[in-house]
């Protein structure tokens, strides 16, 4: 039986990518950050009501380390950050929204069954 090389595709490469934005709160971030431009962490939490300032801290960082987000901090009082997508996070995004937009749909289906 001949072996189809064609279809497979090796993830080992981009086993940390492909853990981070494994992660619900990666995905709504680089959405919502999609959506807006720019926001600040509040303006962030607010927009994806229910995460932890852990959990948005952690993913900002993650997001940050894998070159998809940028953080921009201004010296005022109090201090102000502000989080943008770069260049390749705005590709990802092009890349999820069919996701997204096929998870709203299918849980907007389910609610009105």
């Amino acid at each position: 039986m001949a072996h189809d090389t064609h279809n497979e595709t090796c993830i080992c490469p981009v086993k940390g990518i492909i853990d981070l934005i494994s992660k619900k709160w990666a995905l709504l971030i680089v959405n919502a950050l999609g959506n807006h431009g720019t926001l600040r962490f509040m303006e962030l939490s607010e927009e994806l009501n229910g995460i932890s300032p852990k959990s948005l801290s952690d993913t900002l960082k993650s997001l940050h380390a894998e070159g998809l987000v940028v953080r921009r901090s201004f010296p005022s009082i109090p201090p102000r950050v502000e989080y943008s997508l770069t260049d390749e996070g705005l590709e990802f995004r092009n890349v999820i929204l069919p996701i997204l937009r096929w998870a709203s749909r299918r849980n907007g289906a389910r609610h009105h069954s």
